[in-house]
């Protein structure tokens, strides 16, 4: 599994030849250390001496960001996997015309799988932006930079997933499929860009 390779294995493995881990992948890692990074800056805020008030709420977006970081470490692997089932429904026999048929279905199956897991790590991603901000607002302000990075992943990992959701819809056919992950990625790119400037605007370095 590519989520248990250490990291310079897991880089060396990015950079060569090999079509995965690809982009997917690592927009799934960027959102999965986004969450390591809000939950980091909640867990120095638990416990903190003139941070009573909140200590609920960041236990809370401790254990939430624990749970996206869980799924998205997961997504990691499941990214790579839709590629290949994709890559190999190109490989199906297309001698006959059922063998065409069936061919045809598998891979358009096989694209709308490689569009939801980004699309899904893409939302999970959005999610986080969320977590950032609450620990930029209100987590230990000696950590502040590290929830700004929070926001930063976070964003990256949308815009990226969406890319890579966005080049499987071209090969779509079903146009009411793509009609709705298109309105679906317009709404998101708009949101994940305009809520990353509030979050860091509010940081005063």
């Amino acid at each position: 599994m590519l989520s248990n390779l250490r990291i310079k294995q897991f880089l060396e493995r990015t950079a060569s030849g090999a079509p995965v881990p690809g982009g997917g992948s690592i927009a799934a890692l960027s959102a999965a250390v986004s969450a390591s990074l809000s939950e980091m800056v909640a867990n120095l805020t638990i416990g903190r001496k003139g941070y009573e008030a909140i200590e609920n709420e960041m236990k809370e977006i401790a254990k939430d960001a624990f749970k996206y970081r869980g799924k998205l470490v997961h997504d990691i692997d499941r990214d790579s996997d839709a590629f290949n089932d994709v890559v190999s429904a190109y490989k199906l026999p297309k001698s006959t015309e059922e063998n065409r048929s069936n061919r045809d279905r598998a891979i358009q199956q096989g694209l709308k799988n490689a569009v939801s897991v980004p699309l899904s790590v893409a939302k999970d991603a959005l999610r986080l932006m969320e977590l950032a901000a609450r620990v930029v607002e209100n987590g230990n302000k000696n950590a502040v930079t590290d929830g700004a990075v929070a926001a930063m992943m976070a964003r990256t990992s949308v815009l990226s997933a969406l890319y890579n959701v966005k080049i499987n819809l071209l090969s779509i056919t079903d146009k009411a499929f793509v009609k709705d992950v298109a309105k679906q990625i317009k709404h998101m790119e708009k949101h994940t860009q305009e809520r990353e400037k509030e979050i860091l605007s509010a940081i005063n370095l």
